[in-house]
């Protein structure tokens, strides 16, 4: 796990270095108590590791930025600005993602990208460097989700979402999240939870039965993310 206070205090002693300072200027000229700052880039086992409110105020005098909240970007991606709207680059990559026993994909390269607003993409709770886009297959292997999600639909996936959540043993009384995944069988999308000792695998289709994988065999499922948006073409 990782060590805060270590890494708070590392961000410290860099920014003091930067900025041709020492701690004990920096907690006078900011009024803050003594060793306020000195405590907290010890490099001993009695570092001090400060208040959420203190650690602000180090931050706010020493230009370092202070963040909680969403998760922020953390690999390149495309800025769009169109009618003066913020938008990211999404790719979209050549798998496919069968609804039913499995589409097998090899090493498939990003064949496009779709533009999505940063600010939607923010109220949903995803990253645009944790986003991806892949296509539900066509024919009979990408009913099995119907009428959700139809075969030939574009999701949008979260990579960074991959825990299967826990569901009772009622699973169809409350409807479990639709991830990407796959199995030995290829790339598929599914309602995923975990049942007991069993993974179940369920489509929203009523004519296709649930699936379960006992617990020695969940190794075979790796999760790709969580569906967190489609869109449909209608074809006339």
């Amino acid at each position: 796990m990782e060590d805060f206070g270590k890494t708070f205090a590392d961000a410290v002693a860099q920014q003091l270095q930067a900025l041709n300072k020492n701690a004990f200027a920096v907690e006078k000229e900011g009024g803050l108590p003594v060793d306020a700052i000195r405590s907290v880039v010890r490099d001993d086992e009695k570092r001090a590791v400060p208040r959420i409110t203190r650690a602000k105020e180090i931050c706010d005098l020493l230009g370092l930025e202070f963040y909680i909240g969403p998760p922020r970007d953390t690999g390149p991606v495309k800025q769009i600005v169109l009618d003066g709207g913020d938008y990211a680059h999404i790719p979209v990559h050549s798998a496919t993602l069968s609804a039913g026993g499995g589409a097998i994909n090899g090493d498939e390269p990003v064949v496009d990208h779709l533009a999505f607003k940063r600010a939607w993409l923010s109220r949903i709770g995803i990253s645009p460097s944790n986003a991806v886009l892949a296509r539900v297959a066509q024919g009979e292997l990408g009913e099995s989700m119907m009428p959700t999600i139809y075969p030939g639909d574009m999701v949008l996936i979260d990579t960074a979402k991959r825990e299967i959540p826990q569901r009772s043993p009622n699973y169809r009384s409350k409807k479990s999240p639709i991830y990407a995944f796959t199995t030995d069988d290829g790339a598929r999308v599914k309602r995923i939870a975990q049942l007991e000792d069993a993974i179940i695998l369920v489509s929203d289709n009523p004519d296709v039965q649930p699936e379960f994988i006992k617990r020695d065999r969940w190794s075979e499922v790796n999760v790709i993310g969580k569906v967190v948006w489609w869109g449909h073409t209608a074809e006339e």
